[in-house]
């Protein structure tokens, strides 16, 4: 049971890493809505760092933010957090390799390797933590802009993107999960397998009632 779980929390941490990797590269984290128009003849869509445009023919044009202090708080705290969640996802894929039950390192400590991969589910749910904050950040900015009747700007609908990161970030607390369960199901064994058998004792007091009870015997003997 411990090892499918191991295997299961790789196997979903690994791919929860890869979804993290292609939502921050996904172009629609904002796409212009089309609600109210009737001929749409250009869509905007933007990410945490560019903003694009495209017309009827399928042409569409990419500009870089000029600027990173004139950028809203919010992007640059999504920004922060989605970087965050791929240095905590490779150091819990890093991690759970080397604790897996199945690895040649750490010799065959497997109370150590134990520790190391519950480590590396702590760093998956931290990833997983930390797309769901940017990920649900930045969508609560866009449907308040976008039911705001006072809001004169432009408004956009929640892209493709924002759900790649929500899945991404449900895998990556799956996985943690699962590598936290898998190192608190051996813990059982452990006891059961060191546990104190009183049998000794017992064999004690049985020798010392028999060597009292000799001397007993004897003086019956003497006596007849």
């Amino acid at each position: 049971m411990k090892e499918i779980l191991e295997v299961t929390g790789l196997f979903t941490g690994f791919v929860s890493w890869i979804l993290v990797y292609v939502s921050l590269e996904h172009h629609y984290w904002k796409e212009s809505t089309q609600d109210g128009s009737v001929i749409v003849t250009s869509a905007v869509y933007e990410n945490l760092w560019r903003s694009c445009a495209s017309d009827s023919t399928g042409t569409y044009d990419c500009r870089e933010f000029p600027s990173l202090l004139a950028l809203p708080g919010y992007i640059q705290a999504c920004r922060a957090l989605m970087i965050a969640s791929i240095v905590f996802g490779a150091l819990g894929l890093a991690a759970t390799l080397v604790g897996m039950q199945c690895s040649k390192v750490c010799g065959e400590n497997y109370i150590l390797k134990g520790r190391i991969a519950a480590i590396g589910g702590v760093f998956f749910l931290l990833q997983g933590i930390c797309t769901m904050i940017a990920i649900s950040w930045y969508a609560a900015n866009i449907t308040q802009q976008f039911f705001n009747q006072l809001y004169a700007g432009t408004k956009y609908e929640i892209g493709q993107a924002l759900y790649i990161g929500w899945s991404s970030a449900l895998l990556a607390i799956c996985g943690g999960l699962c590598l936290l369960f898998s190192c608190k199901s051996s813990l059982p064994r452990k006891k059961i397998a060191y546990r104190y058998q009183p049998g000794s004792r017992g064999h004690i007091l049985s020798t010392v009632a028999t060597s009292h009870a000799a001397p007993s015997n004897y003086d019956r003997n003497a006596y007849v």
